[in-house]
């Protein structure tokens, strides 16, 4: 029988102190470090509302407190946005959530990590112009329906609006004309009969008393309304394989959002004309506020996705999308709340 091995007092009491320290890091809030510091985000319209709790998390310096450096690239719209992951272009998307339903054959499977919006933003309104006496979505047969480009929520709502009162895509022309300046431009010279846009647009379009809103994905009961319950917005999103090789990346980042989201549950006026930048308002700062009161309740509170959101917008890309129909899509997969979780455990968002 080997002897006996003896520890000295020290060695044991140094050891001790040390599996001490080790258990109590978590509570003392020492955190691990994010894989990667520098992470590259790609997004459509920068400055819309739908990517405002990124502009409050990237001006408050909430991402540089979680030890991260992010970059954004801008691209023309929300489906080149995603297409730069599947180039290597870009780290995570801030896009759609419906991007993780339905991924082209030379996308990896993406998943959506911490949600920015929970309702999609977008009004569609007819022309007081061009329709002065209109009755019904009907009477759009045969009429040009402005959207903000062929593969955005714009477009999304559009279809569904068009389908609901029993016109079909060929009946209608969907046409591209971009937002703010250019599709202002597009309704008050007559180009489209009707808009399906976002704000600010939207809601200058309003106080003109050029639109007659006739649906509303601003507000949650709107929203519902069109969907048939919560549809999921924009959110933060990167392929399967990267989200499992940087937990602490995607934590860094579901964190600096988190934060910005509970910052934005209690902003005033004055708290948010100072944190976006002097180009976001378009020169009217007025607009601005009365915008954002429009989509206020449509930004998530804590980036949690609601377990009831994603079949939702797997029914409704269903409706509008032959290619889905009597696919097995497993919506569980499309998303995880891990990550938001525990930012929200720890901003108590």
């Amino acid at each position: 029988m080997p002897p006996l091995t003896r520890v000295s007092r020290r060695v044991f009491t140094g050891r001790a102190v040390l599996s001490a320290a080790a258990i109590a890091l978590p509570a003392l809030g020492i955190r691990a470090q994010p894989e990667s510091r520098r992470v590259t985000i790609s997004l459509s319209a920068r400055a819309a509302f739908c990517h405002l709790p990124l502009t409050i998390a990237e001006r408050l310096g909430y991402f540089r407190a979680e030890g991260l450096q992010v970059s954004f690239s801008d691209f023309a719209s929300d489906l080149q946005a995603v297409q730069a992951l599947a180039d290597g272009a870009a780290d995570v998307c801030a896009g759609g959530f419906e991007h993780t339903l339905c991924p082209q054959s030379w996308q990896p499977v993406y998943q959506s990590f911490v949600l920015q919006g929970r309702a999609p933003q977008i009004a569609f309104g007819i022309s007081t112009k061009t329709l002065p006496g209109f009755r019904s979505v009907a009477e759009l047969k045969g009429r040009r329906v402005g959207i903000s480009d062929a593969e955005s929520s714009s477009t999304m709502l559009a279809h569904l609006v068009l389908s609901q009162a029993g016109l079909k895509a060929p009946e209608v022309h969907l046409t591209d004309i971009g937002r703010a300046g250019a599709a202002l431009t597009a309704l008050r010279t007559g180009q489209v009969d009707a808009i399906s846009n976002s704000d600010p647009l939207m809601t200058l379009l309003e106080q003109k008393g050029e639109v007659r809103i006739l649906h509303d994905t601003r507000t949650l009961k709107g929203t519902a309304e069109v969907f048939g319950g919560p549809m999921p917005a924009a959110c933060l999103l990167a392929p399967q394989g990267f989200i499992r090789k940087n937990p602490e990346t995607c934590q860094a980042l579901a964190n600096a959002l988190v934060h910005a989201l509970k910052w934005l549950q209690t902003a005033g006026p004055g708290d948010l004309l100072q944190a976006v930048p002097e180009s976001y308002l378009l020169g009217d700062r007025a607009l601005y506020l009365a915008a954002f009161s429009k989509v206020r309740e449509s930004i998530s509170l804590d980036g949690v996705m609601a377990d009831e959101a994603p079949p939702t917008a797997l029914r409704a890309l269903a409706r509008i999308d032959a290619g889905l129909k009597g696919r097995q899509i497993d919506v569980s997969k499309t998303y995880t709340n891990a990550f938001a979780q525990r930012a929200k455990e720890r901003y108590r968002a």
